[in-house]
C-alpha cells in the first residue's frame, strides 16, 4: 500500500499543475508563447518523477511538465521558460515551455528536447547505447545502475524514426523505458484516424521488448507500475515499454484550443478519468477530511499566483547573448604536430584517415566507430574500416543497420553520457534520412541548452562522382549542410589534410561532418596523385577554419595583374591544378579544407592580392554554397577586383548519371576549369 505521505504529496502536486494551466489560461496575452500543459497526464508522470534517481536520464517532451514537478523542480522555473526569461535555466529563453535540458546535481539529467514529435526517441535510446557501452567496457563503475525514460505521445509511435530506435534498443537490448502516454489525440487527429494499434500492440513486433499496461488517470496504479518496471529495467537491463492511458484535458496547445475540434460528448469523457478526483476520492477513504484536501488546494492556488508573478517580473534576456552557445569552446586552435615525418612513403587518403581512426581509438576509451558495414567481415565499402574491429572488438567497431537517422542522432545520447562516437552514412546521398536527426537535434543541442549539451561527434561521409557510380553513389551535399547552423564540415583533398582534419574533429566537442572525396581515397582518378601524401605524426591536429595554398602563382605575374585565384575544395584541388599547367606561374588555388568554419581571411586576402577569381565546386552550382560564397567575395572584395567573380560547377541535373559519358558532360573537370581561366585572364 502506497503511504498516505507520498498520496498527499502526489496530489498536491495535482493541485500544482491544475493551478498553473488555470493561472496560464487566465493569462493568455502574458503567456503569449506556445505551450502545453500537464492536464490529465499527472498521474502517471507525477509517479515517474518521484520514482527518478539522479544517476537516470529521462527526456520528458512537451506535456510532461509534472514529469518536471515530481522530480522537484519550482513552478517559477518552469515559468521563466514559458515566459522565455532570461533566467531560464533550461534555454535561458531560446525554447518552448517545458522543453528542459538540465545537468543539475542530485537530478536527473535531461539531455536537449526538441518539439518534432518522436525525434526525441533516437537521442535517449542513444543514451541508454551509451550507459550499455560504458557498463560494458567498464570506464564507470556505476553504484546505481542508470535507468533511461524516454516518454513520447502516442500520436508520435508512428514516426519511422521511432520505429529505428526500437529495433536497435530490442536488438541491443538496452535499459530503457519507453513511456508512451495515450490520450487518443495527435492534435485534431484523432487514434482511430492515426493508427491500427496502440503502442503496447505495436511494440509486440519488435522481439525482446517487454511491454505493460497503465491506468496513466489512477496515481496508485501508475506508481506501482512505474516502480516495478524501473526496478526490473535496473536490474535486468533490458527494454521495456509502458503503455499509459490518460485522457486530454486541457488544450493540444495555447494556439490550438480544445473546442476548435473537440465535442462535449469527448470532453466530458475524459473529464471522468481526470487523475485528481479520483486520487481525492481515494485520499477522502483514508480518512483524509476534506477540509484538508480543501486546503492544499487554496496553498496550491496562492503558490502558483505567487511563483508566476515573480517570473512575469524576471528580466528578458540580453539580446547581447543572443549569439552565445552556437559551438563549445574548442581547444584546437593551432596546427600542432609533425605534419611531414622524415623518411616514410606516401599513403593514400583513406589509409591515412583509416589510420587516424585507429589511433583515436588506441587512446581513447571513450571512442567507438559504428555505421554500415564498417564492421568485422567487410571493414567499409571502401575498406576505409579494415582491421579495426579485429583490433578493437565488436563492441566498439560495429555495424548497423540501415538506419541513417539512428546512425547520426543517437551520437546525442552517446556524447550526452561522455562518449565520443564517430559514426559513417555510407555515401552522401542516403544521408538525407539522417538530416531530421542532424537538423532537429544535433545542430541545435549547444545552442538551445546554452552550451549544456554540445554534441560531441564526427560524421564520415564518403562524397562525390568518379567511374560511373550513378545517381545514387555520386551525389554531393555539401551545400545542404552549410545551411544547418551549430555544425562544423570538413572537406579534405589530401591525405595529410584527412588525418589532421580527422584528429581535430575527434578533439573538438561539437558535432562534424567529414566528407571524404571517394575519387581521391585511392588517387584511382587521373591527375590526382597528389592525394598520396607522406602521412603525418599521431600528435598531428591540423584545425578547421585555416585554408592552404595548394598553389602558388609567380609574383612577376601577381604583379603584372596577369594572375588569378581559384577557390575550391575535394576533387575541385585537382582540376584547378591540372588546369593551372597550361597557364604556367598565373594561376593560385586555394583549397579551403573545412566548409565551416570557412577560412574567410585567407580567400579574401588572395581575391584583392589578384584581382581576379574563380569559385570551383562538384556540387550542381546553382543556388550552391560556392555561388553563395561567391556572393561574399564580391560584396567584400569589390573595389579590388578587376573582373566578376566566376564560378564552376556541375550542370544543374537532379542527379548525376551512370554511363560514364554523361557522367562527364555534367561534371566540371580540368579542361572546363582551364577554358575558363582563359577567358578570365583576357577579361
Amino acid at each position: 500500500m502506497l503511504s498516505k505521505d507520498l498520496l498527499l504529496k502526489a496530489y498536491r502536486l495535482m493541485m500544482t499543475a491544475k493551478a498553473m494551466a488555470d493561472i496560464y489560461d487566465a493569462n493568455r496575452q502574458v503567456c503569449k508563447y506556445v505551450h502545453s500543459t500537464s492536464r490529465g497526464h499527472e498521474a502517471i508522470q507525477l509517479a515517474t518523477g518521484f520514482l527518478l534517481q539522479p544517476c537516470d536520464y529521462v527526456s520528458p517532451y512537451y506535456r510532461d511538465e509534472s514529469v518536471m514537478l515530481g522530480m522537484g523542480y519550482r513552478p517559477y522555473e518552469l515559468m521563466l521558460q514559458l515566459l522565455a526569461k532570461g533566467d531560464d535555466p533550461f534555454t535561458g529563453g531560446r525554447a518552448y515551455y517545458n522543453h528542459p535540458n538540465i545537468r543539475r546535481d542530485n537530478f536527473p539529467k535531461i539531455i536537449h528536447q526538441s518539439s518534432a514529435t518522436g525525434m526525441q526517441v533516437i537521442p535517449t535510446t542513444g543514451v541508454a547505447q551509451g550507459i550499455q557501452y560504458i557498463e560494458e567496457q567498464k570506464l564507470i563503475n556505476y553504484p546505481t545502475p542508470p535507468v533511461v525514460i524516454c516518454s513520447l505521445g502516442d500520436g508520435s509511435v508512428t514516426e519511422g524514426e521511432v520505429s529505428e530506435a526500437f529495433q536497435f534498443a530490442v536488438l541491443h537490448q538496452l535499459p530503457i523505458i519507453y513511456l508512451v502516454q495515450d490520450n487518443d489525440w495527435g492534435i485534431s487527429v484523432s487514434s482511430d484516424e492515426a493508427r491500427t494499434m496502440d503502442a503496447y500492440e505495436y511494440a509486440a513486433g519488435f522481439k525482446g521488448m517487454e511491454r505493460v499496461r497503465v491506468n496513466g488517470s489512477d496515481f496508485a496504479d501508475s506508481y506501482k507500475t512505474m516502480e516495478y518496471t524501473i526496478n526490473w529495467v535496473r536490474k535486468e537491463r533490458k527494454p521495456i515499454l509502458v503503455h499509459a492511458k490518460v485522457p486530454l484535458l486541457g488544450h493540444h496547445t495555447s494556439g490550438v484550443r480544445k473546442e476548435w475540434y473537440r465535442t462535449n460528448d469527448d470532453l466530458d469523457k475524459h473529464l471522468l478519468d481526470d487523475p485528481a478526483p479520483k486520487l481525492r476520492k481515494l485520499l477522502l477513504s483514508k480518512g483524509i477530511p476534506e477540509s484538508q484536501l480543501d486546503q492544499i488546494e487554496a496553498e496550491e492556488k496562492a503558490f502558483v499566483q505567487s511563483e508566476f508573478e515573480a517570473a512575469v517580473a524576471a528580466n528578458d534576456p540580453d539580446p547581447s547573448t543572443v549569439s552565445d552557445h552556437v559551438f563549445a569552446p574548442n581547444p584546437v586552435t593551432e596546427e600542432t604536430g609533425t605534419r611531414t615525418p622524415q623518411g616514410r612513403d606516401k599513403v593514400v587518403m583513406v589509409d591515412a584517415a583509416l589510420h587516424a581512426v585507429e589511433e583515436i581509438l588506441q587512446d581513447y576509451p571513450e571512442a567507438l566507430f559504428y555505421g554500415q558495414d564498417v564492421g568485422r567481415r567487410l571493414g567499409g565499402v571502401f575498406r576505409e574500416a579494415a582491421t579495426l574491429a579485429d583490433k578493437f572488438g565488436d563492441n566498439r567497431v560495429f555495424n548497423t543497420a540501415i538506419q541513417e537517422a539512428y546512425i547520426i542522432g543517437s551520437t546525442a545520447g552517446m556524447s550526452a553520457v561522455g562518449l565520443k562516437p564517430i559514426v559513417e552514412v555510407q555515401f552522401a546521398d542516403y544521408i538525407y534520412p539522417g538530416l531530421n536527426q542532424l537538423v532537429t537535434e544535433i545542430s541545435k543541442s549547444c545552442y538551445l541548452s546554452c552550451g549544456k549539451f554540445p554534441v560531441s561527434c564526427i560524421v564520415r561521409v564518403p562524397i562525390g562522382a568518379y567511374g560511373g557510380g550513378g545517381p545514387y553513389h555520386s551525389g554531393s551535399v555539401e551545400s545542404t549542410l552549410a545551411t544547418i547552423k551549430g555544425i562544423k564540415i570538413a572537406y579534405p583533398s589530401n591525405a595529410a589534410d584527412i588525418k589532421g582534419l580527422m584528429k581535430a574533429a575527434f578533439l573538438d566537442p561539437n558535432p562534424v561532418v567529414m566528407l571524404e572525396h571517394k575519387g581521391l581515397y585511392w588517387s584511382k582518378v587521373p591527375g590526382t596523385d597528389d592525394a598520396k601524401m607522406v602521412e603525418p605524426d599521431r600528435d598531428y591536429v591540423l584545425p578547421f577554419g585555416k585554408g592552404a595554398v595548394a598553389l602558388e602563382a609567380d609574383q612577376e605575374a601577381i604583379g603584372n595583374g596577369e594572375s588569378i585565384c581559384i577557390i575550391t575544395y575535394g576533387m575541385g584541388v585537382y582540376w584547378a591544378k591540372n588546369a593551372a599547367k597550361q597557364y604556367p606561374g598565373q594561376v593560385e588555388v586555394i583549397d579551403v579544407r573545412t566548409i565551416f568554419p570557412l577560412d574567410e581571411e585567407l580567400i579574401f586576402r588572395t581575391v584583392k592580392k589578384h584581382g581576379k577569381c574563380i569559385v570551383l565546386t562538384e556540387e550542381q552550382l546553382r543556388n550552391s554554397f560556392c555561388e553563395a560564397l561567391a556572393g561574399r567575395i564580391a560584396q567584400t572584395c569589390f573595389q579590388q577586383l578587376d573582373a566578376p567573380v566566376q564560378t564552376i560547377g556541375a550542370l544543374d541535373l537532379p542527379a548525376v548519371p551512370m554511363n560514364m559519358g554523361l557522367e562527364a558532360a555534367m561534371l566540371p573537370n580540368a579542361d572546363k576549369v582551364a577554358e575558363k581561366i582563359g577567358w578570365l585572364l583576357n577579361y
